[in-house]
């Protein structure tokens, strides 16, 4: 069911607290592919009703960024959310998220804004604002659909510690389900920014998985200097990488990690052309 209006969305909500179903939601910026089927298919399996937003989402975008050109194709996403059994695609416009008018600063709208310390390194270093728009609409998917669980997945992992720091903060009562990144065959992980790229950018693109899993080998036969591990990227880049950050973060608040162990996080983006891409490791299983 294709559904634009908050109003909608709250009534059949209704109807479904009336039956005592547990509810499931999965935000999306739509262009859906099989990383985010694998969120709809784990909110399908352990929830009665599945919710999938397809927004994208003007206030999380930079100054510069591409929200004109983001791929946007409902028609398929929709089709994908009804394969998989989905039973609301919510996609509303940013007159209906945001009201008459929308002016999006947060002069006139108000935010939710995410703790400084969780968002002045990795991508909230180079992308001021970014973390203060994703709370503030994945706040209000929160209060539109009154979910029990909420799919994230952890490729943008940064932004998946944030959203967590957030439910335990403002005290929601919702439950933040991780799911693993999905790669393909190569090791690339799956990204709708991947549309932009391609085929000889998505072979230069392997690199960032092709650091991270030589840092995790490196990590498992005893190396736990973070700085030698880092050392180690340098010989995978070229002239087609323009490397953004590769850290090795705490994996529950983001604290810098000098020595790696079991709950260090490597996180790395980089750029290809005008493409910038994103990944992350975990050196064990946190």
């Amino acid at each position: 069911m294709l559904i634009h209006t908050i109003a909608e969305v709250r009534e059949q909500v209704k109807e479904w607290r009336k039956q005592g179903l547990s509810i499931g939601l999965v935000p999306t910026m739509g262009a859906l592919h099989d990383g985010h089927k694998s969120l709809i298919e784990k909110s399908v399996e352990k929830c009665d009703k599945t919710v999938v937003s397809v927004f994208v989402n003007p206030i999380q975008f930079c100054p510069g960024e591409d929200l004109d050109k983001y791929p946007r194709t409902l028609e398929a996403d929709e089709k994908l959310c009804n394969d998989a059994g989905v039973d609301i695609v919510f996609a509303p416009s940013p007159k209906e998220m945001y009201g008459e008018g929308h002016i999006l600063s947060n002069d006139f709208l108000t935010y939710v804004i995410p703790p400084y310390f969780y968002t002045d390194k990795l991508c909230g270093k180079s992308r001021v604002g970014h973390f203060d728009g994703v709370c503030t609409v994945v706040n209000k998917l929160f209060n539109i659909v009154q979910p029990d669980f909420a799919f994230f997945g952890e490729k943008d992992r940064q932004q998946l510690i944030i959203l967590k720091k957030m439910v335990k903060d403002l005290n929601i009562p919702i439950q933040i389900i991780p799911c693993p990144i999905v790669r393909e065959e190569s090791g690339l992980a799956l990204s709708s920014r991947n549309k932009y790229l391609s085929e000889n950018d998505k072979k230069e693109a392997l690199v960032l998985s092709k650091i991270l899993f030589n840092i995790k080998a490196c990590y498992e036969k005893g190396i736990k200097d973070c700085k030698l591990l880092h050392e180690t990227a340098f010989s995978y880049l070229n002239e087609h990488h323009s490397l953004e950050y590769l850290e090795f973060r705490d994996a529950d608040d983001l604290e810098e990690k000098k020595i790696a162990d079991k709950n260090t996080i490597v996180f790395i983006a980089l750029k290809i052309g005008d493409v910038r891409l994103i990944d992350n490791i975990a050196l064990e299983n946190v």
